[in-house]
């Protein structure tokens, strides 16, 4: 069974900070994805998703765009600077950060209900 979260569940789950797209925290995520490597994420099923990430630069964003990524959670306390928060603002993204590692956090979402994806 596949479980849905909202956004904004993500953020309280993840003790998480909204960095933009803070209007589209009600939407929601049907899967998640770990990765700091874009090349897993491109492999990754066209989903509204949530990528867990603490790679920091625009091609998380371009990659996002690309796979129907709607949210994006920098871990390990990575904050993104004002451009790519611009690129994710004008393209409708949410950002948030968290202190938790990737390990942490995918495994609190897991624990959840969201489940990740894979193509068929």
């Amino acid at each position: 069974m596949v479980n849905v979260m909202t956004i904004s569940e993500v953020k309280e789950f993840l003790e998480a900070k909204i960095l933009c797209g803070e209007e589209y925290i009600g939407k929601d995520v049907h899967t998640a994805c770990g990765s700091d490597m874009m090349s897993d994420v491109l492999a990754f099923v066209k989903d509204q998703s949530v990528l867990i990430t603490g790679l920091n630069n625009p091609q998380v964003i371009r990659t996002a765009e690309m796979m129907d990524i709607i949210c994006i959670c920098f871990v390990r306390g990575k904050i993104p600077d004002e451009t790519i928060i611009e690129m994710a603002a004008d393209r409708g993204l949410v950002l948030m950060a968290t202190d938790m590692r990737m390990f942490e956090a995918c495994g609190i979402l897991y624990e959840k209900g969201l489940r990740g994806g894979a193509k068929h």
